[in-house]
């Protein structure tokens, strides 16, 4: 039985109010993870939830969805895997998996290469058929074919019993589509009867946290599947189904799925009290706040931060509906390495001297959005140092950055396209960004993206010579951060980048990555990661901005509002009602 380690929480406890798990990549408008409840609160079932969204979500498949929001918003409705994170303010329990789908928390043996899972009887999908071990062999099998089921968590191409391809060095297996390999898949993966068993070729001993963290190890029904035209379609297993199709720039509305049988669930995971839940998708930030402010909508909640200019608002009875949470999240830039103007190491190094991420956290909103980061790792994860390349001064120095570019014989003014998710504050940052970075010598073009940001950064023909990202642990350990956004041999592929979205290929940097993932304790782990993170901080891979927070508001009719570690600082819809 997987029992989640004192040691990690007690080192994660000790650095943050709450430290998020299934945090993964970050939305535009804010993402994060701590404890807020707020009344009124309520146990009774009914009423229509109403969620705002600015811009589209990108995946709803399960193998595919890769932000943390999304991800524990499809995990409290829709869909239900072998072990959950539960609903609670309490770090130690909102962070040990308990028993979803499966009998229990998993049984390891040859020191955490092998896992086994039962699943329970009588839980069926959304047309009233059974989930079998075979579904959840078949969801398994999705992840590898790297050319369709793309943007999501690729952790088990590395840990997978599979030989790797020496022509691609990717595994063997191709997926399911192709059958390349599927032999090598069926002896990693195997049932027998409800138990699955799968076979890794180094330990795993927080695989029930990754399980709990992410959809990567979900069951699919393999007649459902239709490749990529199946990455807007939802085929529940949870207490909600989708009525009708989701449209990707409107949204959708969740029902009650007349096959989910709450005997083979918990209200530790999902208390479903809505009777729908209706996802928004549209609404500026700007018009957001004007009606939840106004109480317009009072069974509203959102998945965006209150916008700066907004703050002075929010006082008196409009306050008690607020709620300001840490965050897993750190936001960052990426420099690409298939630029050719990026390849000169002095070009990425003056572009990260003259970054102001002083003026970039003054933009986001100051104190009540972030504080300046000194990695990529945020502080409440375990293996977090600061890094030396950027410890120095926060406000950018674009006199050293010039003399950088100088002494290199760069020619100069430098012109660089700068890529990110736009909105009217992301507007305001960039633009902060881009005033020290022009005294450099550098010449910005800024490119506000409004629609499926990631699909585009992760595309390997972008003309982006730097980018904007946003992540947090999967679970809380530095191997969640800097392999799977640095580690080019999962990530880059023919079809996408995966989350390297800079393509960093760094055969040093993986030797690195293989040392901590093969390390027999947890100290010799993360004297890894920590080398690895310097290594990173030498060769200018990333440049941090900021360690987030959330401010939201809600509507005055939503009950129980929450935000757990396992809901990453959004609100938790395991918890949430409304009254009807």
């Amino acid at each position: 039985m997987f029992k989640y380690r004192k040691r990690v929480f007690a080192a994660t406890a000790a650095v943050a109010l709450a430290a998020g798990l299934a945090a993964c990549g970050g939305g535009s408008s804010g993402n994060g993870s701590g404890n807020g409840t707020s009344e009124p609160t309520s146990e009774a079932k009914g009423g229509d939830l109403l969620y705002y969204l600015y811009t589209p979500i990108e995946h709803l498949d399960p193998q595919r969805v890769y932000v943390g929001r999304d991800i524990t918003n499809l995990s409290r409705t829709v869909y239900r895997t072998l072990v959950a994170f539960p609903i609670s303010n309490d770090p130690e329990v909102a962070n040990t998996p308990v028993a979803d789908l499966a009998t229990d928390t998993g049984t390891s043996t040859e020191g955490g290469k092998t896992w086994s899972f039962t699943v329970k009887d009588g839980v069926k999908w959304e047309d009233g058929q059974p989930v079998t071990c075979d579904d959840f062999k078949y969801g398994a099998s999705r992840a590898f074919a790297t050319d369709v089921i793309t943007g999501g968590p690729n952790y088990i191409l590395s840990y997978l019993d599979i030989p790797t391809d020496p022509k691609t060095g990717l595994p063997a297996y191709t997926g399911p589509y192709t059958g390349k390999g599927q032999d090598l898949f069926d002896k990693a993966v195997t049932c027998d009867g409800n138990t699955i068993t799968y076979h890794f070729n180094k330990p795993w001993p927080d695989f029930p946290l990754a399980i709990a963290g992410l959809h990567m190890m979900d069951p699919y029904r393999q007649d459902k599947d239709q490749g990529d035209k199946s990455n807007y379609q939802i085929f529940s297993n949870g207490p909600y189904r989708l009525d009708g199709a989701w449209n990707k720039n409107k949204g959708g509305t969740l029902v009650r799925n007349e096959n989910y049988d709450e005997s083979t669930d918990s209200p530790e995971l999902r208390k479903a009290l809505p009777e729908t839940i209706e996802f928004q998708i549209g609404l500026t930030p700007e018009n957001q706040y004007d009606r939840l402010i106004a109480d317009t909508d009072p069974n509203a909640i959102t998945g965006t931060s209150v916008p700066p200019a907004y703050y002075s608002q929010i006082e008196g009875p409009i306050a008690d509906r607020s709620v300001l949470v840490d965050s897993p999240y750190v936001y960052y830039l990426v420099p690409n390495f298939r630029s050719p103007v990026m390849k000169d190491p002095a070009v990425r190094q003056a572009l990260a001297v003259s970054t102001n991420s002083d003026a970039y956290n003054v933009a986001l909103g100051g104190d009540k959005a972030g504080s300046p980061a000194e990695s990529i790792v945020s502080p409440a994860v375990v293996g977090y140092q600061e890094n030396p390349a950027f410890s120095g001064s926060n406000s950018g120095d674009p006199e050293a950055a010039k003399k950088i570019l100088q002494d290199a014989g760069v020619s100069m003014p430098v012109k660089i396209k700068f890529t990110y998710p736009t909105s009217e504050t992301a507007d305001k940052w960039a633009a902060a960004l881009k005033e020290t970075w022009d005294q450099a010598g550098f010449d910005v073009t800024l490119d506000g993206l409004g629609d499926t940001y990631y699909t585009v950064i992760q595309k390997p023909d972008k003309d982006s010579d730097v980018m904007w990202g946003g992540w947090g642990a999967d679970w809380p350990s530095a191997i969640t951060v800097t392999p799977p956004l640095f580690d080019s041999r999962p990530n880059l592929t023919a079809a996408s980048d995966g989350q390297d979205y800079g393509a960093y290929d760094s055969d040093e940097f993986n030797k690195l990555v293989d040392e901590a993932a093969n390390a027999s304790d947890l100290d010799a782990q993360t004297a890894a990661l920590q080398q690895a993170d310097e290594l990173l901080g030498q060769d200018v891979a990333y440049i941090p901005l900021s360690i987030t927070k959330f401010y939201m508001l809600h509507g005055s009719k939503v009950t129980n509002y929450t935000t757990t570690p396992a809901s990453n600082g959004y609100p938790d819809l395991g918890a949430i009602g409304v009254e009807s």
